[in-house]
């Protein structure tokens, strides 16, 4: 389809400053009626800020903002949504315990002064008109995350929105969900929607835009026609340079069954099960990726293993010896060295209040001898990281609160790597990180690799786990649906495995 070419938004020599700090500086935009139009750019790059000032959250310092053609003054989320812009937020603004109805209508006006089936009806419409699909009386709670997305993108169509702002809106999905989500965006389309969507993800960009604007520190660098780029230079107008888009995954002899969970169960806070009578080996000198939709027990995985949790059933074997119960003394006394990088990095990783210096510290403090702390080797080793990863701080005496989440980012995974570590267990390691940064990351995993080190990555992009790990394990609802040769899977194979299939089990059946 041939998009009209009436502008829904065009943004002009859009400026806004944080103090010293340029976020946007005189950035163009625009997206037309019926087209969507895809929003490139490294962490940093102003494309949230820009969003923002669409959406009613900031106001720039400078420049014009077009809504169908007429220059508006956007002051609050409220005004935006009454020009008919709606965003649709990575992390959901639902509340749980309503319907799906009851959220799609709070809030919205007139809605109070119609009855459910009225509403039902209308809701019922926008539906059919998008190719959507929703149990208005389903509560949110039930619900998976793709009928969340719906229930979001409801909201804002039954606004009245014509101009839709997707962020990050397949971080969570499978490949089938992300694929009916496409579908969806295509049917808006059609019946005129403009759609700016940011993703980080190229495949999906070439897959579902017209266009692309590409950001790079602060700056609108260029707009490409999709149809006529290709991944590669897409992403050498993000960066500003050339990039080796190759995962490599080498090979090396493994130590076999260096560590082996039996049986692990665990329950939740709420008292639910979170993960139920897991198994599997990671051998040294390999990189085992765990894949499976948010909240499938990912992250109680992680934090048993790393003793964080209690365990009601089952064992961690190092060298066939249960680490279970062991304090972190006795653990490192049988010859452990275990590295963590948590989801939450400056929650359960870093201090937020330290600089680099005393965060390299909390791991090397008992090691002192005598009353006082010798601060010269972690203030060695926090100029090492910044030199060799390349973290961008005003010194080495900042807090690291006051750093990107990249480089966060950077100073925890470098920290863990400097222990030497025997196991490295590492959650969501490139979120948040750049195309530079995260191809630097998947190299570390891979020296850690070859050093025979036993590497566990949860991860959520389903096509670098195929490309850099060697066996991928499966979890739904706690549960490991199977464990697989990376190199013998496609990400649809995955996906149907996340959604709770054993495609193995299938497979021997028909065969």
């Amino acid at each position: 389809m041939v998009p009209d070419t009436t502008k829904a938004i065009e943004l002009t020599g859009i400026r806004k400053t944080f103090g010293t700090i340029k976020a946007n500086d005189g950035i163009d935009l625009s997206v037309n009626q019926g087209e969507i139009l895809a929003l490139l750019g490294e962490n940093g790059s102003g494309k949230t800020t820009l969003m923002n000032m669409i959406s009613g959250v900031y106001h720039p310092d400078e420049g014009k903002i077009k809504v169908n053609g007429k220059e508006v003054v956007i002051n609050s989320p409220k005004e935006s949504y009454e020009l008919g812009i709606g965003m649709i937020h990575q992390h959901f603004k639902l509340v749980d315990v309503f319907s799906a109805q009851d959220n799609i209508v709070l809030g919205a006006k007139g809605g109070k002064y119609k009855s459910k089936s009225e509403l039902a009806e209308e809701i019922k419409k926008l539906c059919d008109k998008y190719g959507l699909y929703i149990d208005p009386a389903k509560k949110i709670y039930d619900m998976s995350v793709s009928e969340k997305q719906t229930v979001e993108i409801l909201k804002v169509l039954y606004r009245g929105a014509k101009i839709l702002i997707l962020d990050e809106p397949t971080a969570v999905l499978t490949p089938q969900e992300t694929d009916k989500l496409f579908e969806i965006m295509r049917k808006m389309r059609e019946n005129g929607c403009a759609i700016i969507i940011i993703t980080h993800k190229l495949n999906e960009v070439l897959a579902i835009s017209d266009r692309v604007t590409i950001l790079r520190k602060g700056k609108s660098i260029d707009t490409v026609i999709t149809a006529q780029t290709n991944a590669k230079e897409l992403t050498e107008l993000m960066v500003g340079h050339r990039v080796d888009l190759n995962i490599e995954r080498p090979e090396v002899e493994k130590i076999k069954h260096l560590f082996e969970v039996h049986h692990l169960t665990v329950r939740s806070t709420e008292g639910s099960l979170a993960l139920n009578d897991v198994s599997f080996n990671l051998n040294g000198g390999e990189i085992l990726g765990i894949a499976g939709i948010a909240g499938s027990g990912q992250k109680e995985l992680c934090e048993s293993i790393a003793g964080l949790i209690k365990i009601e059933k089952g064992a961690v074997l190092y060298k066939k010896e249960n680490i279970i119960g062991k304090s972190p003394a006795d653990i490192i006394k049988m010859g452990i060295s275990m590295s963590f990088i948590p989801e939450d990095r400056l929650g359960m990783g870093l201090v937020a209040s330290m600089d680099i210096t005393h965060n390299m510290l909390l791991k090397s403090y008992k090691n002192n001898k005598g009353p006082f702390l010798d601060r010269q080797p972690s203030k060695e080793l926090a100029e090492k990281l910044v030199k060799d990863l390349n973290i961008v701080t005003p010194s080495i005496s900042t807090p690291v609160r006051q750093l990107s989440g990249g480089n966060v980012q950077k100073v925890l995974l470098g920290r863990e790597i400097s222990l030497n570590p025997n196991l490295l267990i590492t959650a969501y390691p490139v979120r948040g990180l750049d195309i530079n940064s995260s191809f630097m990351l998947y190299d570390k995993l891979n020296e850690q690799k070859k050093k025979g080190v036993a590497v566990l990555l949860i991860g959520e992009d389903l096509d670098v786990l195929i490309e850099l790990c060697d066996r991928i394990a499966v979890l739904c609802h706690g549960e490991i649906m199977g464990i697989v040769k990376a190199s013998e899977i496609t990400k649809e194979e995955l996906g149907l495995m996340m959604t709770g299939k054993n495609i193995m089990e299938e497979a021997e059946e028909n065969g």
